[in-house]
């Protein structure tokens, strides 16, 4: 098998797993906080020895020439998945992922402050319909206003996807770093960062580490976050970015398949309309435009 063939197929698996994690969380009675604190933990430490039997060094002075932004980007991942995995405590796994993916939106809003990028006629059209999509997200022309804890899922939701905003700008910020560099001191820090919180937060001495939520929060560390990661960084590096774009969208495609099928939780025609406006928006956003040709 080439190497690209190869690529491909890493990269559809690893996004079929991330489409699986809201699943597995939902499985686990644990705060958000102290999820959150274990997937960095055990990411971090398994992307290390990762890196480790590939033999690959970390580059210490592109870390810290980006230090700063590692660090509040992985201050800003950490309290992102908090939101997340709190939202799926409030409405269907589907609605929060889809509410997630409004991220490249906000990015697409933001690149003209912060990155001093042209937002083009194509991707101010394709914000505007996003939009429209995430109001048939809430379901609201369906079923009128949301319940308060259906409202209260997507506000997390989308908090949520602001943050994860933010991460990707603090990225684009960044000078030349290692994908994997970055990746471990995100993941590290997100973990450092969840300790003085849920000391803050918690009764630690109340928290009930249960058989089932430990095998699961070890799933969710190792399988979709260190594995996941190395297989989408492995893969990225040698498919073409509109290939990349593409297939990104596995994800919530997934998930809002395993919401409907697995956990029985109704999309409606409201939600499934959404669901192709917010996606399809976001992908045309990402493709590249096609300059013609001449022949």
């Amino acid at each position: 098998m080439d190497s690209s063939k190869k690529s491909l197929g890493s990269l559809i698996l690893a996004m079929s797993i991330f489409g699986t994690i809201g699943l597995f969380v939902r499985l686990i009675s644990l705060p958000s906080s102290v999820i959150a604190l274990v997937r960095g933990a055990v990411a971090t430490v398994f992307l290390l020895i990762f890196v480790r039997c590939r033999h690959l060094a970390l580059d210490k002075s592109a870390i810290r020439r980006n230090l700063l932004l590692l660090l509040l980007s992985g201050i800003m991942i950490s309290f992102n998945w908090i939101f997340l995995f709190e939202s799926y405590r409030y409405t269907t796994v589907a609605t929060a992922t889809l509410c997630y993916y409004m991220a490249p939106v906000m990015v697409t809003l933001a690149s003209p402050l912060v990155l001093n990028e042209h937002l083009s006629l194509k991707r101010g059209l394709c914000v505007l319909v996003a939009v429209i999509g995430m109001v048939f997200v809430s379901g609201v022309p369906q079923s009128g206003l949301p319940k308060q804890n259906e409202a209260l899922g997507i506000a997390l939701a989308l908090c949520s996807a602001v943050l994860y905003a933010c991460a990707l700008l603090a990225n684009k910020k960044m000078t030349p770093i290692p994908a994997y560099d970055r990746t471990i001191l995100q993941m590290g820090t997100a973990a450092l960062v969840m300790i003085p919180y849920i000391l803050l937060t918690e009764d630690v001495r109340s928290l009930v580490f249960s058989p089932r939520s430990v095998v699961l929060l070890l799933v969710v560390g190792v399988l979709h976050t260190g594995i996941s990661y190395a297989l989408y960084f492995g893969s990225i590096g040698v498919l073409p970015v509109q290939t990349v774009a593409l297939l990104s969208y596995i994800d919530p495609i997934v998930a809002v398949l395993l919401s409907a099928l697995l956990l029985k939780e109704p999309l409606g025609w409201s939600g499934a309309l959404g669901a192709v406006l917010v996606l399809g928006s976001t992908l045309i956003s990402e493709l590249p435009d096609q300059k013609p040709s001449f022949k």
